[in-house]
């Protein structure tokens, strides 16, 4: 609100009011007056000193005096400018400030945008500014506690005082008041003879003290030039990006930083540092860099493409650095109109190809698989690979920022890049790459190697100081680029034939469950309208709302038609009608329409960034979310086959986290049950219901299932009770009777808050941190939520960990010791998918389980199981 203000009135004297500490006259006068108000917030309370930096850095004059209100103290200016006749605009929607108001004080209320002047005030108030404080002593005012006539609301201030003019005149002719004839007007001269007093002192209450002591006369209160440097270190703490960003630009986008290496969280100092962009247009200046690049002792390396798509992007040119604000740009492909002769496409990459292929040279990028992708498609086997920032940001802290390299410079080096927005365009007008002219495109991509190397040269050496951080990076995250690579770019063979024919099916299926909803609702509605659905469960069906909306209104999301399914049958269609919907659109219908035209083949993305726990995520598709529960779901999954004659190889982790629970908790009945082999679940279940194990029921084996994987996930009685559909005390004896029976892993969960609260973070079995910033949280919701993930963090990201480790060894076993029969295709949660040559799909398949068995060596033995198919589903 402060900077709309400064952008729409910019003036050249402001004042920012806060209230001190501590009481104030006002207490003295009547100790009850706001005694009703808690405390201010904690959460809140500790936004203050960070706001008054923002506003002095501002160069807005801040004002606070104790003994008095911010109100008094506005009041005391305001006067003493409008008696001097300077206009002054005080940003309030306190009704009290109304009776400031004359010729040259204006009221504005910044969240609706109003302007309250004389004839504002008298039209919303019902009388004019000079009587404001008399209509608040009359009918008192709860928000302060000031008590005013018992009895008197605000249609009966007005009365009496349009009809006597002051509380002057109402204290001194009360007998008057039984001829204005409004309702109670009789009583009303007893009233005030008895709480006369009263009235005088909420006379006094309302009234805004004019005459404070002020510190500096208001012709003092100028606006200064802003602290830009300061912005920038509070803008960065905070993380207020889009200001962060302006402010940098205003400074000019060569600026970068330094930041203090005592914290993680300390600000950047901007320090200017001059740049040195080279666009390589001859022979000799390609030389020259060839050169230079083979002699550095690390450079970075960019590429700039026609598209994000690995598989279509176009090749424009290259982008490399050697020292901060050292970069060239080697364009390519820029072919609009009028664009200068660029060197031969061909011989360019030909006398770059044994720079770029040489493991001895090493390289740093930003997000290097991509750009490994890239070259690959033009004949190039990117080695070398050293570093890449987006990975050592990642590793650093997951959870600190986004990890793209936008994000980063903010971050760590106070620096705002050139954005893609600002030399491309925006929106269907945006331009490709190769269409932007050099001018422009140069800097912009010489600017992303510099930044990538000055990135890599701040987040190093912090990894460095945190040895296992520094493994992870080394030892798993940054092999593993790599390996990705391969399996996008190998993709994986669809049978689109079959997706159309489930595509089909699912659109009859939905159009029945239409046909059904309409005939339980008894009308026609849009399935997909939450306005329609509410107005049908809610109005007309009666419904029980279970949850609502922010804006008050009755939620008909996901979990709620959850619960409502229980009872009524049209929300059990609708969750039907949703899933198979989403499963048409987003795989039926949209999976062979990603097929390329050069392979045949479907290629995902992996995302090595995303997920705050070390886990892979996937895009277009997302592999991940493919469905498994439900039959439609398994389906999709007999598209995924092999070429003529091979087969598919699916092998994933028994029961992973639970033997990663059991390695971490050293709880005894764990280890022994599944160093004896037995069923977990079965052995959990003879635990927790006092049975011999061979006489548990397949209901008890259900049970203990939900409560194994529950504890992992940290859910609670409540949840529990809800999963399994029993009463909460019963989940809670189930809970209660696990933990005895198993106390180590109490022991661990409890070590664990105790460890997470303490540290800030929790560690998985290689040493990946997962921060918790809510983990002392004083809302108690956010404070449990990150205590449950401290709890699961470490088993989820040790699979995680694991299963790339696996990965690394199998991808190595593949590129050493077989010969084309074998290839890895995709990574879907603990589970990896190859095709391999049908003659030798058998002992491949027992190859494969004992590298995954392998990858780690804990206290219980890793098991992977692995099938064979024609299709995915067969196999796994």
């Amino acid at each position: 609100m402060l900077r709309s203000l400064l952008n729409q009135y910019q003036p050249s004297q402001m004042a920012v009011v806060f209230d001190a500490k501590g009481k104030t006259f006002r207490n003295d006068m009547y100790a009850d007056y706001k005694a009703h108000r808690p405390p201010m917030p904690d959460d809140l309370r500790t936004q203050i000193e960070p706001l008054h930096r923002i506003i002095r850095a501002l160069g807005l004059p801040l004002v606070c005096i104790p003994g008095v209100e911010a109100d008094d103290v506005i009041g005391t200016i305001a006067t003493q400018a409008s008696k001097e006749g300077r206009a002054v605009l005080i940003s309030t929607g306190d009704k009290d400030m109304a009776q400031l108001v004359d010729d040259n004080v204006t009221l504005i209320n910044t969240m609706t945008n109003t302007i309250l002047g004389p004839n504002e005030v008298t039209e919303k108030f019902g009388v004019g500014p000079e009587l404001i404080i008399d209509l608040l002593a009359l009918q008192g005012d709860k928000a302060d506690n000031i008590p005013g006539l018992p009895g008197v609301g605000e249609k009966t201030a007005l009365a009496m005082l349009t009809g006597l003019g002051s509380i002057e005149q109402i204290l001194a002719t009360p007998e008057k008041l039984p001829d204005l004839g409004f309702r109670g007007s009789k009583t009303m001269p007893a009233k005030i003879a008895e709480h006369g007093d009263m009235l005088k002192l909420s006379y006094e209450l309302a009234t805004i003290k004019l005459d404070v002591e002020l510190e500096q006369d208001w012709h003092q209160l100028t606006i200064t030039p802003a602290d830009k440097d300061e912005l920038i270190k509070c803008y960065g703490e905070m993380e207020f990006k889009r200001w962060l960003a302006e402010v940098l630009g205003d400074k000019g986008t060569k600026n970068t930083a330094t930041v203090d290496s005592s914290s993680d969280n300390s600000a950047p100092v901007p320090q200017n540092i001059t740049t040195d962009y080279t666009t390589i247009l001859s022979w000799d200046i390609l030389d020259e860099w060839i050169e230079k690049l083979a002699n550095a002792e690390l450079f970075s390396l960019d590429t700039e493409t026609t598209s994000l798509n690995y598989m279509q992007a176009k090749l424009v040119g290259l982008s490399f650095a050697t020292d901060p604000g050292t970069a060239a740009y080697l364009p390519l492909a820029h072919d609009y109109p009028g664009a200068p002769e660029q060197l031969d496409t061909e011989i360019a990459l030909a006398k770059l190809k044994p720079l770029l292929e040489d493991a001895n040279i090493k390289k740093v990028g930003q997000n290097l698989k991509y750009d490994m992708s890239i070259l690959a498609n033009v004949g190039i086997s990117l080695r070398g690979i050293a570093f890449d920032t987006m990975l050592e940001s990642y590793v650093f802290n997951s959870v600190a920022s986004k990890h793209n390299m936008d994000d980063l410079a903010l971050k760590y080096l106070g620096h705002k890049n050139i954005s893609f927005e600002e030399v491309a365009g925006k929106g269907v007008k945006q331009l490709t790459f190769n269409q932007i002219p050099l001018e422009t495109a140069a800097p912009y991509a010489a600017e992303d190697a510099d930044i990538t190397l000055r990135l890599h040269q701040h987040l190093w050496p912090r990894l460095e100081k945190a040895p296992q951080l520094a493994s992870v990076f080394t030892e798993i995250e940054l092999p593993l680029v790599s390996v990705l690579s391969a399996i996008e770019r190998q993709g994986v063979l669809i049978d689109s034939m079959l997706l159309g024919q489930q595509s089909d099916e699912l659109a009859r299926k939905i159009d029945e469950l239409e046909q059904k909803a309409y005939e339980i609702a008894g009308e026609t509605f849009n399935l997909s309208s939450t306005k329609q659905l509410q107005t049908l469960f809610f109005e007309k069906l009666g419904y029980p709302v279970i949850k609502k909306t922010p804006k008050g209104a009755p939620s008909t999301a996901e979990e709620v038609l959850v619960e409502l399914a229980l009872d009524y049958p049209l929300p059990k269609i609708l969750l039907e009608h949703r899933s198979l919907s989403k499963l048409k659109s987003t795989y039926t219908d949209k999976l062979p329409l990603m097929v390329d035209a050069k392979t045949g083949r479907v290629h995902t993305s992996y995302h090595q960034a995303n997920a705050a726990t070390g886990r892979l995520s996937s895009s277009e598709p997302n592999l991940q979310n493919i469905p498994i529960r439900t039959e439609e779901g398994r389906r999709i999954r007999h598209a995924f086959i092999a070429q003529e004659g091979r087969k598919v190889l699916a092998a994933d982790y028994s029961q992973i986290e639970l033997r990663i629970m059991a390695h971490l908790s050293q709880d005894k009945g764990l280890l022994a049950a599944f160093e004896e082999g037995k069923d977990i679940h079965r052995a959990t279940a003879a635990e927790v219901f006092s049975v011999d194990f061979d006489d548990v029921t397949t209901e008890q084996r259900r049970r203990a299932k939900a409560v194994n994987f529950g504890l992992i996930y940290g859910m609670s009685a409540f949840g529990l009770a809800r999963q399994l559909d029993i009463p909460r005390a019963e989940a809670q004896q189930y809970i209660d009777i696990y933990f005895k029976r198993y106390p180590g892993v109490l022991k661990y969960m409890e070590d664990t808050r105790a460890e997470a609260a303490d540290l800030g973070y929790v560690s998985t079995l290689f040493g990946r941190r997962l921060y918790l910033p809510a983990i002392k949280d004083r809302n108690a919701m956010r404070r449990q939520a990150a205590e449950r993930a401290a709890i699961n963090a470490p088993m989820q990201g040790t699979a995680a960990d694991i299963i790339k480790k696996a990965m690394l060894k199998i991808a190595d076993w593949i590129t050493n010791e077989t010969d084309g029969e074998i290839t890895m295709m995709m990574q879907v949660h603990d589970e990896l998918v190859f095709e391999v040559d049908s003659d030798k799909a058998e002992q491949l398949k027992l190859k494969v389980c004992h590298l995954m068995a392998q990858a780690a060596d804990l206290d219980v033995e890793l098991l992977a199981e692995a099938g064979i198919g024609d299709n995915w589903e067969q196999a796994h």
